[in-house]
């Protein structure tokens, strides 16, 4: 019996891996974002975000069909904008099995100053007083209103001293945009001299060398939490070779700060001139904004500004390139904005290099503030010698403190570098809130560490705190009182930093969960919650998982007879 040899018959797909592209979806993208075959720009990567976020703005979702559709509008493999998608909290991507969420969602702060405010309990009344097909309502991190806390979101309208009755009032009249915010128009600001020193500079009449002079004299440092001195950060990317960016992180997402807010709200046009400054000192191709996405009414404010400027000749158009968060707290960190304004996901990079040698698009890239440069033409226009003599207590300059909390009069208050907490609440919030006695209170937002009410009376300023186990950062100053349960308090700002974690390493991203758990507990082992923080503070890629045991450490340090007078066992 002979056998035959069979060759097997090979099988081919007829259509490739994965699920289809839906015409009707590509056509419905080219009608929203362009058609990227007559504009091939539009396919840029960095551009990714802004794409979503139009997407997500027409539809109120991201359906997996719009994704697979923008893969294919932007020649992008479906993962990179999958995992760019699913990265940020604000972008609700709706699975092909998956109900799409209802028509309104309704955020509610569960930053520490909301907290203290009642926003739990806040939650609860929206929950039980609507409808969960019709609305949803969902935590959501700081906002940056901490000064009128409790706050809500609905839509992008926010409800600042919210109630329930407020909250179901905007939600009754469905107007979801923005409130309106009254600005300082370029006419108004260049009648007081604006621009003067912008334009002095470009002709000639002032060099680089006199303006960097300025800053080292005014002792200018970041004010977004680093305080590295601006005139070497300036001058060190300008030595670098060419080209060069310049990006302005308006990314304030620390709970307690609301500072850039407050500048970029009244006076958009003067952090504009410093961010030009910025970009004409490195000689920038470009200058990049990075707002956070909590911020939709300052996105128009700062568009229409730009628009000025480009109508005046004061700006090349395009020249300022606008972009937009989309909630990630992360992205306040400098090269995870980088990342973010390449249309990627905000995860930290790895140094070095610096993104002052390699940073957007590959390139030297200058980073500063909102407030840094906000400062840039008033301490040319008032004189440099006016900022260093602010101060107290041996230190110089001026301080703009975010302050919220138990206190009567809480906002963002311009006093003198190194004034002390006691003296900045007696003096700028009114005292304590009625009824309310100092217990505690954090001087540098959420990472920046708790301080006891024995600890009131030392220097607010860069280099004063850390011999406390504390860092004043970009001066969010949270107050605590004996009415607040340090538990709680701890819990929350963990959960924060648990939340926000990009998941990148290992030691950020389980050790923020595991120090939760621990601290959830009535026994607190605090060898165990030591070793813990100090393998996170040593292991982690960037300050969040660095400075996320903060809190946790200052409360075994200076609160351990507060802790049991709250039932928490300290052992060890």
């Amino acid at each position: 019996m002979s056998v035959q040899s069979v060759t097997p018959r090979r099988r081919f797909r007829g259509t490739p891996r994965g699920r289809e592209l839906d015409p009707a979806a590509l056509d419905r993208l080219r009608q929203w974002l362009g058609d990227e075959r007559e504009e091939p720009e539009r396919r840029r990567r960095d551009l990714l975000i802004e794409h979503l976020h139009v997407i997500q703005g027409q539809r109120g979702h991201l359906a997996l069909a719009d994704l697979r559709a923008l893969a294919a509008y932007m020649n992008l493999p479906m993962a990179a904008v999958y995992e760019t998608a699913t990265f940020y909290a604000h972008f609700d991507v709706v699975h092909d099995d998956q109900a799409l969420p209802p028509a309104i969602t309704v955020r509610v702060c569960d930053s520490l100053s909301c907290q203290l405010a009642g926003a739990d309990a806040l939650k609860a009344l929206l929950e039980a007083g609507n409808d969960p097909a019709e609305v949803r309502v969902l935590r959501a991190p700081c906002m940056g209103r901490c000064d009128m806390a409790p706050v809500v979101e609905v839509g992008h309208r926010h409800v600042n001293h919210a109630t329930r009755e407020a909250v179901e009032a905007v939600i009754d009249t469905g107007h979801f945009h923005p409130e309106a915010i009254l600005w300082q128009r370029l006419d108004a600001y260049r009648a007081g001299g604006g621009y003067r020193l912008l334009v002095d500079c470009r002709d000639g009449r002032v060099t680089a060398e006199a303006l960097l002079a300025t800053l080292e004299r005014a002792n200018l440092r970041g004010l977004g939490g680093a305080g590295f001195p601006t005139f070497k950060k300036w001058r060190s990317v300008r030595d670098e070779p060419g080209p060069r960016y310049c990006a302005i992180n308006a990314d304030e997402g620390e709970p307690g700060t609301f500072k850039d807010r407050h500048y970029l709200e009244r006076e958009p046009h003067r952090v504009l001139e410093g961010a030009l400054l910025g970009a004409w000192m490195v000689n920038a191709e470009a200058l990049y904004i990075y707002l956070r996405d909590e911020y939709p009414g300052l996105h128009r404010v700062l568009g229409e500004a730009i628009a000025e400027l480009e109508a005046a000749g004061l700006a090349e158009p395009g020249y300022i390139v606008l972009r937009r968060g989309a909630g990630a707290y992360i992205c306040g960190e400098e090269s995870a904005m980088i990342e973010s304004l390449e249309g990627k996901p905000g995860k930290p990079r790895h140094r070095p290099p610096l993104v002052a040698q390699r940073g957007l698009f590959g390139r030297p890239t200058l980073v500063n503030n909102v407030e840094t440069v906000y400062w840039i033409p008033r301490l040319w226009q008032e004189g440099a010698e006016a900022f260093a003599g602010e101060g107290r207590h041996g230190r110089q300059g001026l301080r703009s403190f975010s302050v919220s909390g138990r206190v009567n009069r809480p906002g963002v208050h311009l006093a003198p570098a190194g004034i002390t907490l006691n003296e900045l609440v007696a003096e700028y919030c009114g005292g304590m809130a009625e009824g309310h006695r100092l217990a505690g209170y954090l001087p540098g937002g959420a990472s920046g560490g708790i301080l006891p009410a024995s600890k009131a009376d030392i220097p607010l300023d860069f280099d004063t705190l850390q011999e406390h186990g504390c860092f004043i950062g970009s001066a969010a100053i949270i107050v605590l009182s004996d009415h607040d349960d340090l538990r709680a308090v701890a819990a929350n700002l963990m959960a924060f930093f648990a939340d926000e974690s990009c998941g990148q390493c290992t030691p950020c991203r389980v050790g923020t969960e595991k120090l939760l758990t621990l601290i959830e507990r009535d026994n607190w082992q605090a060898a165990d919650l030591e070793r813990l923080a100090r393998v996170m503070m040593d292991a982690s890629i960037c300050g969040l998982g660095q400075a996320a045991p903060n809190p946790v450490l200052s409360l075994l340090r200076d609160f351990r007879d507060a802790l049991a007078d709250q039932n928490v066992i300290v052992r060890g």
